[in-house]
């Protein structure tokens, strides 16, 4: 008997002796990772505390040796900062509201109204998103460009060159249309029944049940706006009309094409900021929003 139970106690504790090596490699997997991804926030922000001497040192420092808060306040000086933002808001703000409408209105018509070829061209949005994005880049350049959006001095053409061909979205249609596939058709049958229109249960019985979702929606299409370069770059070539990303990406390169690397950083910190507030504060809206979309349908 007392042999069974040191048998016991033995296997016991190779189970744990087992499960505390698992978890160990687990946790050194998560803490490397986690260093991988903070390491170029942290080497932005130190860099941004950096004199342009400590910059150019051929041997990089983990710390700088002489902080230069001033850096960000001459940063914010130094570009067209406020320009820049106001740009970003107006490129963002407008773009989401556009990409919301399309998206819900296409939504809904792929999962809930009857019409013929309905699932063909569903497929046939699917497909496009196989297609890289910057295949488009030249057709939607020679597009904006023939309709004089892009001219010199028209700014509300160029707003509208930075915001229209980024108005509808395959992957944010697929993604609101799944969730809308999940709403029962008992729900739909009945708000017929009683008149209710289309458009009327689409506001007050889809779109509520469906929130989390277009919540995620709203918050990676600002995240999105925000981040643009490529396609923005190209088409705001006037100082004034030139959003955060690629604005304060010229805006410290002086005539000689040295940069101003500590006050680049400053700025970036700055503008990365509130995309890390956003992630972090939201984050649960776009888990929620993406877990309740699943794949039915």
């Amino acid at each position: 008997m007392t042999g069974d139970l040191g048998n016991v106690k033995e296997l016991e504790k190779r189970v744990l002796i087992r499960k505390i090596i698992k978890y160990f490699f687990i946790y050194l997997f998560l803490v490397i990772m986690a260093i991988y991804v903070v390491l170029p926030f942290y080497w932005m922000v130190n860099t941004s505390l950096k004199s342009n001497v400590e910059v150019d040192y051929l041997i990089p420092t983990f710390f700088p040796k002489d902080v230069r808060w001033e850096n960000y306040p001459n940063a914010m000086r130094y570009a067209s900062f406020g320009r820049y933002m106001i740009n970003t808001l107006i490129v963002g703000v407008l773009s989401t509201i556009g990409t919301l409408v399309t998206t819900i209105l296409a939504a809904f018509a792929f999962a809930r109204l009857n019409f013929k070829g309905r699932d063909i061209i569903f497929t046939v949005f699917l497909a496009t998103m196989m297609i890289p994005g910057e295949m488009m880049v030249i057709t939607n350049y020679i597009t904006v460009s023939r309709l004089g959006w892009i001219a010199p001095g028209n700014d509300i053409g160029v707003y509208a060159a930075m915001i229209v061909p980024f108005m509808v979205s395959i992957f944010y249609i697929y993604l609101l249309r799944q969730n809308f596939k999940q709403i029962p058709n008992e729900l739909y049958y009945a708000a017929k029944v009683d008149g209710t229109s289309d458009f009327k249960y689409l506001l007050r019985i889809m779109i509520p049940i469906a929130s989390p979702t277009i919540i995620s929606i709203t918050i990676l299409k600002v995240m999105g706006a925000w981040n643009s370069y490529i396609w923005p770059n190209l088409v705001a070539d006037e100082e004034h009309m030139r959003l955060i990303t690629n604005g304060l990406r010229k805006a410290f390169t002086s005539d000689e094409g040295r940069s101003q690397v500590n006050l680049q950083m400053a700025a970036t910190t700055v503008v990365t900021l509130p995309l890390l507030f956003v992630f972090i504060f939201l984050r649960k809206y776009i888990m929620r929003g993406v877990s309740r979309s699943g794949i039915k349908g």
